[in-house]
């Protein structure tokens, strides 16, 4: 009878461990000033040193350029300026975190690169409603991390940009008349 019991605790157990870990994601943690930011771990393709860019004519100006990622046009963002914070200049410690979401990938420029954060899933707040005063589009939740708030970044709609979209267009179109 006593195994019979404890086969059904192992088996509560390990069912409580898994929806534990079914609960849990990653997220990558960067600095825009003062301020911490986190971005799913699964969109993150790759982190570099900044580099210098081929500027394109006629985009927003948080629309830095453009890099050839091994044979790749990925273009490249500010996220300071994307913001609306200061634009600062760039440093040994400033980073491009390559980001993926669909078929498109993306440079977003940062002040420097944190942390990869085990999260709860259980742990992560509401955005707050600011009203109309302060825009959340791209925050998907917060949380807290040694008594200091992390907004969580939406990386598809960060990177749904159209003036990126016409970029992209012209680019291939440019590359396809030669």
């Amino acid at each position: 009878m006593n195994v019979k019991k404890d086969q059904t605790k192992a088996a509560e157990q390990i069912e409580k461990n898994e929806k534990d870990q079914a609960s849990q994601a990653q997220f990558l943690s960067f600095t825009l000033g003062d301020e911490s930011y986190a971005v799913d771990i699964l969109s993150v393709q790759e982190i570099r040193g900044w580099e210098p860019v081929s500027r394109v004519p006629n985009v927003p100006v948080y629309e830095k350029g453009v890099i050839n990622l091994r044979g790749a046009i990925v273009p490249i963002i500010d996220l300071r300026e994307k913001f609306g914070m200061q634009h600062q200049g760039y440093s040994a410690l400033t980073v491009v975190i390559i980001l993926q979401t669909d078929h498109r990938r993306t440079g977003v420029v940062v002040d420097a690169v944190s942390d990869v954060l085990d999260v709860d899933e259980r742990t992560i707040q509401q955005t707050p409603n600011f009203g109309s005063a302060i825009s959340t589009e791209y925050i998907t939740g917060l949380i807290s991390v040694h008594d200091k708030m992390v907004m969580l970044l939406d990386v598809k709609r960060l990177l749904h940009l159209e003036s990126l979209e016409q970029t992209n267009k012209k680019l291939l179109m440019d590359y396809m008349s030669r």
